[in-house]
């Protein structure tokens, strides 16, 4: 956003002796001027050096896991001012309606960018409009919006979460053959993540994939745990009172994955590499890949939170009105026992 100072005109004397008057009394207060930016806005009255600044305008969709303080920290870290930015940064606290308010506030303060981690894929299209007719470009962060019109946003920035739910389904087949249980009939039961979001609708249908393809894999209940550890400990009770013999916890990311094993230990039942369940998670932060390591999870499958730097580059060409690509895929792996040890040491979130 580059501002200008906006000024009245005055005409005759006392007009005159107004603007010497005023004057002063900004002279006299300088000293203790910060620059600060009050929370509800961009102030139009920023010294000129911020207005140079690239502002944007970021609503994160809460803090509910490991996984999304490290994508707000990656994101904060990258568009700084020393980069060029000044980042105005809402907590949406997972709830749409708090982000549409937050992007509506970002219009009116004509920030120079957009850009929302969507908390449930639907609903976006009249705002993004509104974005639209203001000439913002929107930036979608991690998630997806399911959209009428694909051109309300400018680029996406995230994890191919349908590939990873895939890279579970294979993993487990390529392990059930290992182990020599591929014809066994297998009862599994799956922690979602918030009900609509990318990563639920997405994870699922990447799993489905190929479990489709097993006859004897058995799904006998998928159930949503918000992304958090008090209620995957909660669903994962549940699971544990209505069935008495499951073979596969599948849990949609690691928080969740904290409360399972919580309500499974409190049973005495052990997970992993030489446990009675085997174990898959998602998203892979460090103290989860420590579990891996131990042999706890048998395997946690990657979503990278490291954002920043490729919304940075987005920014840039945009900028120098170069063309992006819509989608942009961030790139991820897959841990295990066996290849864990190699990152644990320079795992950043």
């Amino acid at each position: 956003m580059k501002k200008k100072d906006s000024g009245r005109k005055y005409s005759g004397l006392l007009s005159c002796l107004m603007i010497l008057f005023l004057a002063a009394a900004v002279f006299a207060g300088c000293g203790s001027f910060q620059g600060v930016v009050p929370e509800s806005g961009v102030s139009d009255g920023m010294p000129d050096e911020e207005n140079s600044l690239i502002v944007v305008g970021f609503s994160q969709l809460g803090s509910e896991s490991v996984w999304r303080t490290a994508n707000s920290e990656s994101i904060q870290g990258a568009l700084t001012r020393e980069n060029g930015f000044f980042l105005e940064f809402n907590n949406a606290r997972q709830k749409q309606e708090n982000q549409i308010k937050a992007i509506r506030g970002f219009i009116s303060q004509r920030v120079d960018y957009i850009m929302f981690s969507p908390v449930t894929e639907s609903g976006w299209d009249t705002v993004l409009r509104e974005a639209r007719d203001a000439g913002i470009p929107v930036i979608l962060v991690d998630r997806k919006a399911s959209l009428e019109d694909d051109s309300l946003y400018t680029a996406w920035v995230g994890s191919d979460m349908i590939s990873e739910g895939e890279k579970a389904g294979v993993w487990l087949e390529e392990y059930l053959i290992k182990e020599g249980r591929e014809e066994e009939e297998i009862n599994i039961v799956v922690l979602q993540g918030t009900v609509g979001s990318s990563a639920q609708l997405e994870r699922t249908k990447g799993f489905h994939n190929i479990s489709k393809e097993h006859s004897n894999w058995h799904i006998l209940k998928q159930e949503p745990a918000d992304f958090t550890t008090a209620k995957g400990k909660e669903v994962m009770e549940m699971f544990l009172h209505n069935y008495k013999d499951i073979d596969v916890v599948i849990s949609q990311n690691d928080d969740m994955t904290f409360g399972a094993l919580q309500a499974m230990e409190e049973e005495g039942i052990t997970t992993g590499v030489d446990g009675d369940v085997i174990l898959i998670s998602f998203d892979a932060v460090h103290e989860a890949l420590e579990l891996v390591s131990q042999g706890v999870i048998n395997v946690d499958i990657e979503c990278n939170p490291e954002q920043g730097e490729y919304i940075l580059e987005i920014i840039r060409k945009l900028e120098n009105n170069e063309s992006v690509d819509k989608e942009n895929v961030v790139e991820e792996k897959v841990f295990t026992q066996e290849n864990v040890d190699r990152y644990l040491d320079t795992r950043t979130y």
